[in-house]
């Protein structure tokens, strides 16, 4: 589960139930044991039809008004969900929640924006399930990894 089937990504929120187990003296091992559960992960795995979950981020933008509408559209094409705005003096506060791998090089795609004035804060918010086009790219890149390896 470390390094799960799908991407190499570790597994979590899964619970199995064992309904049958045997033990015999000759055949049975703590190894023996691992080595079957193992296998039995690997077969059920993909039959539970497993998800991609990726990390959502607070974001907390604040930037002068005249570039509030560039960072809104901004966000908007990076998935974000624009939760609220807050005016302070001559600057506006933008909230969102973002997908972390939206907001790679983030800090100066803002600084380009708005002239260096603009700044923000992050804050881990929760995981949600990948968006099915994004999900089949990173299985895809992730097979062809595994492959290369091998």
């Amino acid at each position: 589960m470390v390094n799960g089937n799908l991407t190499g990504s570790e597994v979590v929120d899964i619970k199995v139930t064992l309904y049958f187990g045997s033990y015999h003296d000759v055949d049975s091992s703590d190894l023996a044991f691992k080595i079957s559960g193992m296998m039995a992960f690997r077969e059920g795995f993909m039959d539970a039809k497993p998800i991609l979950l990726e990390p959502i981020y607070n974001i907390e933008i604040t930037v002068p008004d005249d570039f509030t509408g560039d960072v809104m559209g901004d966000m908007s094409s990076r998935r974000g969900k624009i939760g609220g705005m807050e005016p302070d003096g001559h600057n506006q506060t933008i909230r969102a929640q973002v997908p972390q791998a939206e907001l790679y090089q983030y800090s100066v795609d803002l600084r380009s924006m708005t002239q260096g004035q603009g700044v923000y804060s992050l804050e881990l918010s929760h995981y949600e399930e990948v968006p099915r086009e994004a999900a089949q790219k990173v299985i895809a890149e992730a097979k062809r990894e595994k492959e290369a390896e091998e």
